[in-house]
């Protein structure tokens, strides 16, 4: 299935039915006076978490969604019936903004959570509501008021407690598939990673945490620059971050891991500065290919700013149970006081 995250649709409710203008017209009623009913209202656009959605992928042929309008009053004091409302599913996690002033409209961050993005009309009242003593034949009916109309924004931020963060071809995707079920796409170029990945890492004790693996950052992502840039959105609700940073240099000369963390924490920083804020467990990725020395080394440029740097090789597996446990510190759930 495609990945899609962000997608703009319009929506219109339906129209309020007009009331009736009408009279009883019955034989031994010679004094039927008004009868005509109310329009019903106009049906509803209805936005809801479906934890079986994935993706906004749905709302991407398909941008115009328009609700059943209200019928009409009709005579014999029947009012009309109301407009069907229209539900829109999208993925748990899925957040709505007015398109036009930006406005944040709902954050459906649970199952099952819904709004009303587009209010139906008022059905118009009958003219059964204006008979008075001095006007018993009313011939005047209100007309339904029209349904809500507006283009709204899907932007859909995932749901994960760990983010992981890192240089284009760092390991993040060879460790997400190290320890969880993942299948993202492996290999050594960058950019392999083009949407974001979610794997559900079990520990002992029956402990698990879901990780998910962003498209690797660049320098001047949170300006657009690479692809990182799109889904920097995801990592907004993790409770933990996960940064790799790798010595072997495979994606470019002059690279260094500790220049490497600070130009990746400087664009979560410039992108929203809570983000810089989260707690972080930084690895050092691929240590296999490293020399003692060179492992040392880089530990002690860490150290020399009171960053733990943990040493890992995603690919065999070595190193990444302490890294887990780490994180599961950072994400475990809050123990409730013990009562006597």
């Amino acid at each position: 299935m495609q990945f899609i995250d962000e997608a703009v649709i319009h929506v219109k409710a339906g129209d309020g039915g007009d009331g009736s203008a009408a009279f009883r017209r019955e034989d031994g009623v010679p004094r039927g006076g008004p009868s005509g009913g109310d329009g019903g209202n106009g049906g509803c656009v209805i936005v809801v978490a479906d934890p079986h959605k994935a993706s906004l992928l749905d709302f991407k042929f398909k941008r115009h969604y328009k609700a059943q309008r209200g019928e009409p009053g009709r005579n014999k004091d029947q009012y009309g019936a109301r407009g069907e409302d229209i539900v829109l599913k999208v993925p748990v996690g899925t957040v709505i903004f007015d398109d036009e002033s930006g406005e944040a409209l709902a954050d459906l961050d649970t199952p099952g959570a819904q709004v009303v993005v587009a209010q139906g009309g008022i059905g118009g009242k009958g003219n059964i509501h204006f008979a008075t003593p001095w006007n018993q034949a009313p011939k005047t009916a209100e007309p339904g008021t029209p349904g809500q109309e507006r283009t709204v924004r899907l932007e859909l931020k995932l749901l994960a407690d760990v983010g992981l963060l890192g240089y284009p071809n760092v390991g993040k995707s060879t460790f997400i598939a190290s320890v969880s079920r993942a299948r993202p796409k492996v290999a050594d170029y960058p950019f392999t990673t083009l949407v974001p990945n979610l794997g559900v890492v079990r520990l002992s004790d029956e402990r698990t945490f879901v990780i998910a693996d962003i498209p690797g950052l660049i320098e001047g992502a949170s300006q657009g620059a690479g692809l990182g840039h799109q889904f920097l959105r995801h990592v907004e609700r993790c409770r933990a971050l996960l940064h790799i940073v790798d010595a072997t240099f495979t994606t470019g000369p002059d690279r260094d891991p500790l220049a490497d963390y600070h130009v990746i924490n400087g664009e979560l920083a410039q992108y929203a500065p809570e983000l810089a804020d989260k707690p972080q467990v930084v690895a050092l990725n691929k240590s296999d290919a490293l020399s003692p020395e060179e492992i040392s080394a880089i530990r002690d440029a860490f150290a020399a700013e009171n960053i733990d740097l943990f040493v890992m090789s995603a690919a065999t597996g070595e190193g990444t149970t302490p890294v887990l446990e780490a994180l599961w510190s950072h994400v475990r759930p809050p123990t409730s006081p013990k009562t006597s």
